[in-house]
């Protein structure tokens, strides 16, 4: 793989650090105004991967590396560091709570107009948003990890007082934000002949069969789904699996774009402040659905768990959310894959069932898949047809082919990107909002990132590589190249000269999302090698062979020959030792240390066999 993660994130912290950092002071805001997510995501490109691979961490002065420092040295040293962040988020968290000490998830800038109004309403540039409770997860998950390893070293006391604050407001905002996904889950019921059904039938039938059988078919493969929906007593979404009992009753479930209408408050005993009212429409949008799975996923990961970062009853409201995330993972996973021959997810684009389609909708379900499949342990095979879906995108998207020379239908999705229409109860055309995605090409690299890393066959894991070296190619022609955000993103206008060129500040919305990417691939490459079977049969019969002949030479006297046999076979006896202890894991490994005592072992039989011949 081309993509050298560490190096690239040193880079970006490099950058970061430039920009954010100035005469002192941090520098909040970039292309887009200051708000709740694009100053948390602003963070996060620090954060992220400091809570990631090991290589990266800032929480020990003492372990931090000497290239981290080197490319933070903006900040200051390994002691100035680690207090400067805590500075820095104890400002994020007070300047996104209330008077009154309630968490702020607003989207300001981030919501626009639909066509036709100039401008929006404080009022509905206020509102709650799901991407500030999934981003809030994951930078209050961070902090709270980073503070409880710095506190280990920590000998003032009154930075220690500091470390208590700010791990008490990340807990609220934890506790707050995840309040917040709990009453924004929602559970759309239709009726399968209405033209939500009939678009979900449309999508999901790739064979051609009668609409009453597909309609049995799906009711049959969501049957366990439906099911598990009656465990949902708290939050939005409750109490409404009952409506499904009607066998022409046909169903969606996931994530609405904030918080739903009459969504009942969350009965908690965290501090989360004030519960407002929800206005948003009681129907899973695929986008902020994936984005709520992929923040909730850190509240149940290995890191959370073993450094305890969750209270009791911040574990209870986990545990809440992950039967809402498993059943939501479950249902676009078997949706996505129905039937027995093309799935519906390589029939692009997707169609969502109220009828809009987009290559973007195929990469966000696509990315919903590849999470059920890490969870199923799923074969090559299909771990191979996703690919497949991934490398059509990235062909389609023009990132590995070249573009229209005029009036290219697929470079509006890169710039200024997929426009999804936000609606209240009922589809209130009061309150109507738009939201902007534009994170196609690295949610690409991601995705493409990790099924490569979950692949076996060496042949179908080195095409995958190719296609994610493509699209890193791609993303590192889209850096900024001028003042301030230089060597940032995103400047599309780079790659396609059909757009238009955008400000030179650092959109950290999309910055973040190529961090993440960059983190996943640090993943995948720290991860231990793949083992192939017959390589590991192969290093084991080789094993075999050169015990025998070492214990030949014991039988025949060698040890009492002199000195340099006698090396050789002390070196022999060390290296057989090292390949039983990493055949299991490094067959590869073994083989060649194998067949190097192989090889020494021959030559002491040649050289008795000459001895003999010459006497």
């Amino acid at each position: 793989m081309k993509l050298q993660p560490r190096q690239q994130i040193l880079e970006i912290w490099q950058a970061t650090a430039r920009t954010s950092f100035q005469d002192g002071k941090w520098i909040w805001g970039g292309r887009d105004s200051s708000n709740s997510i694009s100053d948390a995501e602003q963070l996060l490109c620090l954060m992220t991967p400091a809570a990631g691979p090991a290589v990266f961490k800032l929480d020990r002065p003492d372990e931090t590396s000497d290239d981290v420092l080197r490319a933070l040295r903006g900040l200051g040293d390994s002691v100035e560091i680690p207090r400067l962040l805590i500075r820095i988020l104890t400002e994020y968290m007070e300047r996104y709570s209330a008077a009154d000490g309630t968490p702020v998830f607003a989207g300001e800038e981030y919501f626009q107009p639909p066509p036709g109004v100039p401008e929006l309403s404080d009022t509905l540039r206020t509102m709650d948003v799901v991407d500030s409770f999934s981003t809030s997860v994951a930078l209050s998950l961070s902090t709270i990890g980073f503070l409880r390893v710095f506190r280990e070293v920590i000998k003032r006391e009154d930075l220690r007082r500091e470390v208590e604050a700010l791990e008490a407001l990340a807990s609220k905002r934890l506790s707050a934000a995840m309040v917040g996904l709990l009453r924004s889950f929602t559970v759309s019921v239709f009726d399968a002949h209405s033209p939500e059904g009939r678009a979900l039938c449309r999508t999901a039938n790739q064979s051609g069969v009668p609409e009453r059988q597909i309609i049995e078919d799906l009711r049959r493969a969501l049957r366990e789904i439906n099911a598990r929906l009656r465990d949902v007593t708290i939050g939005s979404g409750a109490g409404i699996a009952e409506d499904l009992d009607n066998p022409n009753r046909l169903f969606e479930c996931g994530w609405s774009w904030g918080i739903v209408r009459k969504a009942p408050a969350i009965v908690t005993s965290e501090q989360v402040g004030e519960q407002r009212e929800g206005v948003a429409q009681a129907a899973p949008y695929l986008y902020f659905t994936v984005v709520a799975l992929d923040g909730i996923a850190a509240l149940f990961s290995e890191r959370t768990r073993l450094l305890g970062l969750l209270n009791e009853e911040q574990t209870r409201l986990a545990q809440a959310l992950q039967l809402r995330w498993d059943l939501t993972q479950s249902y676009w996973s078997t949706i996505a894959t129905f039937g027995s021959g093309r799935w519906p997810l390589e029939d692009i684009p997707w169609r969502t069932t109220d009828r809009a389609e987009s290559d973007y909708f195929s990469l966000l379900v696509t990315s919903i898949v590849v999470q059920d499949l890490v969870r199923r342990r799923a074969p090559d095979a299909a771990l191979s047809r996703v690919g497949q879906v991934l490398n059509e995108l990235a062909n389609r998207s023009r990132i590995t082919r070249r573009p229209f020379e005029l009036n290219d239908p697929a470079l509006p999705m890169h710039s200024p990107g997929v426009r999804i229409d936000l609606f209240g109860a009922d589809g209130d055309t009061e309150t109507t909002l738009r939201w902007t995605v534009s994170d196609f090409a690295p949610l690409l690299l991601q995705r493409t990132v990790r099924i490569a890393g979950l692949m076996r066959d060496t042949e179908r894991r080195g095409a995958l590589l190719g296609l994610a070296d493509d699209v890193w190619d791609h993303l590192q022609l889209r850096r900024i190249a001028g003042e301030p955000g230089t060597d940032l993103w995103d400047q599309p206008g780079n790659v396609f000269s059909q757009l238009p060129s955008i400000s030179d500040h650092p959109s950290w919305y999309y910055t973040r999302r190529v961090v993440e990417c960059l983190v996943t691939a640090a993943d995948v490459v720290g991860s231990p090698p793949l083992r192939n079977e017959r390589l590991a049969e192969l290093a084991g019969d080789l094993l075999s062979e050169a015990d025998h002949r070492f214990d030949q030479e014991l039988l025949r006297g060698s040890t009492e020959a002199g000195p340099a046999m006698r090396s050789t076979l002390q070196s022999a006896r060390a290296t057989l030792r090292r390949a039983r202890e990493i055949v299991a894991d490094h067959p590869g490994t073994a083989f060649v240390l194998v067949s190097e005592v192989l090889r020494d072992l021959d030559r002491l039989a040649a050289a008795r066999s000459d001895l003999s011949g010459g006497l």
